[in-house]
């Protein structure tokens, strides 16, 4: 059982708290009804992420097993056949596509396009360069608009702006990181796109994301379409909690190099706590506006 459970990542799942944007932005956290059906939103989203997870651990079974972590992953080191791994995707598959039907017809179609965009990565667009960062951190923006739509909301591009661009600083880490845990030889064993992605232009490409995602942020509690939504221009008290956090983010992609951005996202106390801050303060200020 324990093996299955690790197929289905469940570390994996913090991902899906993108689809809280909208609950959050759109000031419907008073709405018990809105807060079920973002929750059931993330639940679809952890079983159909779950389905494509399995899905890319079968696509890369020969590359993973080069991999001195992924080569630990059930299918990769040969607990769970690729027949079996592929049956269990299409049960995910099945059920989240069926849940979010009972949602709304909106949220089964973003499901379908964020199916379909997962299954083209894991076929063909991961090999393409540039573009394979670029798609993964599409599958974050969908996420957004999934939960934005699940309660039928309206969501601000700039926070589309804003998920794409720390999605695309996650992603490009998470390039960062294979290079120097691997080296380029075996890297490239691993994922063949990283033969085009020295160190030099990923620590560039870091630079220019991490900043404009700040900057994205900034003028976005600033623009004249939110302070007239929510009568206030408070939101920018939450641009250092958003400084931090990427700041933190870039500290340990630069200095713990051992782990997975992916990983210290989930286990880095202070950045956690800077996540929840960060979170009470837009509540906060949403209700006394």
């Amino acid at each position: 059982m324990r093996n299955y459970l690790l197929l289905l990542r469940p570390r994996q799942w913090f991902k899906n708290i993108f689809v809280f944007a909208g609950l959050l932005f759109s000031k419907e956290f008073y709405d018990p009804n809105a807060v079920l059906t973002s929750l059931l939103t993330f639940v679809v989203f952890c079983v159909l992420s779950s389905g494509v997870y399995v899905l890319n651990d079968i696509c890369d079974y020969d590359e993973d097993r080069s991999h001195p972590v992924k080569s630990k992953r059930p299918i990769a080191a040969g607990l769970i056949s690729r027949n079996t791994g592929l049956m269990i995707a299409l049960v995910c598959f099945v059920l989240a596509l069926t849940a979010s039907y009972q949602v709304n017809r909106w949220l089964f179609l973003v499901c379908v396009i964020y199916g379909i965009v997962s299954v083209l990565y894991s076929v063909v667009l991961k090999h393409v360069i540039i573009l394979d960062v670029l798609v993964v951190a599409l599958g974050y923006v969908l996420r957004a608009i999934a939960g934005a739509v699940a309660i039928q909301v309206f969501i601000s591009s700039w926070l589309l702006l804003c998920s794409l661009l720390l999605a695309l600083l996650i992603v490009i880490a998470k390039r960062r990181n294979e290079l120097e845990i691997l080296g380029a030889e075996n890297a490239v064993r691993h994922r063949k796109t990283l033969a085009h992605y020295p160190i030099a232009l990923l620590n560039q490409m870091i630079a220019i994301v991490s900043a404009a995602c700040i900057v994205s942020y900034c003028l976005y509690t600033l623009a004249p379409e939110t302070i007239a939504k929510f009568h206030t221009r408070n939101l920018l008290l939450t641009v250092p909690f958003v400084l931090y956090g990427v700041f933190r983010y870039l500290y340990l992609t630069f200095r713990k190099q051992d782990k997975s951005p992916e990983h210290l996202l989930i286990t880095d106390i202070p950045l956690q706590i800077c996540l929840v801050l960060w979170a009470v303060a837009c509540i906060v200020i949403l209700i006394v506006s």
